[in-house]
């Protein structure tokens, strides 16, 4: 079930679920979801490092650090990282996922953060952005950016505890760490041991 903006707000004042800093005003809170704000903290896909990106190996990223009251611009059709100014701490019992709101996304600014956010998750959320349109989009850092819809699991879930914990800037791909990835470097080890 996802959560009212009335039980959003119960569960922030009751401690039971943590978004900070939070503004002063309740504007943040609205009627199914919580928006967050853009932080300051950017990663762009370094294309002069790398002639490909790959599943099995880390991408060369480029940080990009605008400032608490700086601002970024997006060139068209291209792609970055950002963060989100708050920080979250889910508990057990609930999931959420991101949103772009939808006056930025009619400028055709794509937001979104892969997949769920997971039960027990602590840290900021990296979100991609995508300038879908023909002309730069310039974006403030502390504007409300994506909205947070949070729904309830149907049971306790156990805390999530995986490569993004405690992130707090912009997380760049930890994709080589999946167990994919391990799996096949000991195969190929186990591989090179009967070959010798």
């Amino acid at each position: 079930m996802i959560l009212s903006g009335k039980t959003i707000q119960e569960k922030l004042n009751s401690g039971e679920l943590q978004i900070e800093p939070r503004s002063t005003e309740q504007e943040q809170i609205q009627p199914a979801s919580i928006d967050l704000r853009l932080g300051h903290h950017f990663l762009v896909i370094d294309d002069h490092l790398s002639t490909k990106l790959s599943l099995t190996s880390e991408a060369a990223y480029r940080e990009i650090d605008v400032g608490e009251r700086g601002s970024i611009v997006i060139p068209p059709q291209s792609f970055l990282l950002a963060t989100t100014k708050e920080t979250i701490a889910l508990p057990s019992s609930l999931t959420a996922f991101v949103e772009g709101r939808s006056s930025i996304g009619r400028l055709g600014l794509f937001i979104q953060n892969a997949g769920w956010v997971d039960p027990g998750f602590r840290g900021r959320i990296t979100l991609e952005l995508y300038n879908a349109n023909r002309l730069p989009i310039e974006l403030d850092v502390d504007r409300r950016i994506c909205q947070l819809v949070l729904a309830e699991v149907d049971r306790e879930a156990e805390p999530y505890e995986g490569k993004y914990l405690d992130q707090d800037d912009a997380t760049a791909s930890r994709v080589q760490l999946d167990y994919e990835n391990q799996q096949r470097l000991e195969e190929m080890h186990g591989r090179r041991r009967t070959n010798r």
